[in-house]
């Protein structure tokens, strides 16, 4: 059917679970194109931890993917009790995939409260930084803390990402969700790249968004949105919100894009108690192999497979147990042939879109402050402390009387508690105390910060500290709750 013949080796990782079966049905479809590729198959996940390989990747399908620069990949599973990080994610880091493409579409034959609304929307998902970066520590015994980290680097290439998914598709508009309102330096700086970008994409609305009206917006209309970009956790978020919007899991694919390979998989888990049973809906995972080929500039195969795809829901012949429960669903074998016997057809409502190669941000032109002029005036010195805000202040006053510092103020879970503003919030173990260096005009050393520790040495512990720094003659920290 397919005249392009040009062979492309593709990484194929079966998954846990239900993956063997729907990466199994995804495979045959593809080939059954007569697109030209070499399938080096490969695991990772459950199978891997339990060999005793900590992080569910063996080196053998590292090296395929270096390989091939493209991967289709089957759940895996996350597990309880062994292992350590998430086998997705060790990929996703491995190979800076730092986006993550889920689109949503109504399909016709799957009934949902949206039915006849034309959604038709697509997630772009920051997918290394964020609270995803993984860096969490116990503080104190009742006090945990996860640093949320947000790159100017990492900001425009999921922006730009964002812009030319929007071009490569067709689409007219792009919004930036966020939650810049309250986190003004993390969520702020992508907000930030985002509206310095927008003037080079003159031929797409820009909007920005802040991240929970726009889930509300998503419930409320959730056909005024195309393209939404936005970070990790929000990402993750939304893009599970706008799945459930056309039927649920089931029908919603991703991939995971980055300048050195792509790894296409379906948003929904392994699925073990459904695993070998052939009860389970394919489509997520059909439909990321569709991205895969349009990734891999197969668009004549990626529409054959998606059009019948949406013509076989279409025309109600078969249907699978998510949408009509266990007892009448079809098997996943028989959902598979329907849409093999379809190829060709196209569904009355919703084509596939003509679709153009993504352009990939090879080359980022964001210059990072780094010649800025910069002062460090103070510290933020976090302690452990199990009396009250009163006496924790007195006590550092009077450690800290010769040392070169004012305390200026303590706070207690973001709120100013000392002095004392009248109010009485609620305190627990871990206490930011504030210090400026009281010599204006120079820069703080390194050995006074190292002075200031020592001088609470013994009495108090410490957990961290964060230098107060000035760039540009602009704050570089957050004051708390109250602080003036």
């Amino acid at each position: 059917m397919m005249m392009k013949k040009t062979t492309r080796n593709v990484t194929l990782i079966p998954g846990d679970g239900i993956g063997p079966e729907v990466i199994g049905v995804t495979r045959r479809l593809i080939d059954a194109t007569g697109v030209q590729l070499q399938w080096e198959e490969f695991h990772a996940g459950a199978s891997i931890f339990k060999k005793g390989i900590p992080s569910g990747v063996p080196q053998e399908t590292i090296e395929s993917i270096q390989r091939t620069h493209c991967a289709l990949k089957g759940p895996l599973e996350t597990p309880v009790g062994f292992g350590e990080k998430s086998a997705n994610v060790t990929l996703r880091k491995l190979f800076e995939t730092y986006g993550n493409l889920r689109p949503v579409r109504e399909i016709r034959g799957v009934p949902t409260p949206y039915t006849g609304r034309g959604i038709d929307l697509i997630v772009v998902r920051e997918n290394v930084e964020d609270l995803y970066a993984g860096i969490e520590h116990m503080q104190t015994p009742d006090v945990a803390q996860c640093l949320k980290l947000i790159s100017r680097k990492g900001c425009e290439k999921i922006v730009r990402l964002a812009f030319e998914t929007a071009r490569a598709e067709g689409r007219r508009s792009v919004h930036c969700a966020t939650k810049a309102n309250i986190m003004k330096f993390t969520e702020g700086l992508l907000k930030q790249v985002f509206e310095t970008l927008a003037p080079e994409y003159s031929d797409i609305e820009a909007n920005h968004i802040i991240v929970d009206n726009c889930a509300h917006q998503l419930v409320k209309k959730p056909e005024q949105f195309e393209v939404i970009v936005t970070t990790n956790m929000n990402g993750d978020i939304l893009s599970d919100l706008t799945s459930a919007l056309i039927g649920g899991l089931g029908f919603a694919p991703s991939a995971n894009i980055g300048n050195q390979c792509a790894i296409f998989e379906a948003v929904h888990g392994s699925a073990p108690k459904y695993a070998g049973k052939n009860v389970i809906n394919p489509t997520a995972m059909v439909l990321s192999g569709v991205m895969m080929l349009r990734h891999l500039e197969e668009f004549e195969a990626a529409s054959t497979i998606e059009n019948a795809v949406y013509y076989t829901w279409e025309q109600a012949n078969v249907r699978t147990r998510d949408v009509v429960g266990d007892a009448k669903g079809c098997s996943t074998s028989d959902f598979e042939a329907e849409v093999r016997k379809n190829f060709g057809k196209r569904p009355s409502q919703a084509p596939a879109r003509e679709y153009r190669p993504i352009k990939l941000p090879e080359k980022l032109t964001l210059e990072t402050p780094t010649s800025a002029p910069r002062k460090t005036i103070g510290v933020d010195l976090f302690v452990e402390y199990r009396g009250s805000a009163d006496s924790l202040g007195q006590l550092l006053t009077e450690l800290t009387a010769s040392a070169p510092f004012k305390l200026k103020m303590i706070s207690n879970r973001g709120t100013k508690v000392f002095p004392a503003t009248g109010a009485n919030p609620d305190t627990v173990d871990h206490w930011r105390c504030r210090f400026i260096w009281n010599q204006s005009g120079t820069d703080l050393p390194h050995s006074a910060t190292t002075a200031l520790c020592a001088s609470v040495e013994g009495k108090l512990r410490w957990m961290h500290i964060e230098k107060l720094v000035e760039f540009d003659g602009k704050l570089g920290y957050t004051r708390a709750q109250g602080e003036d």
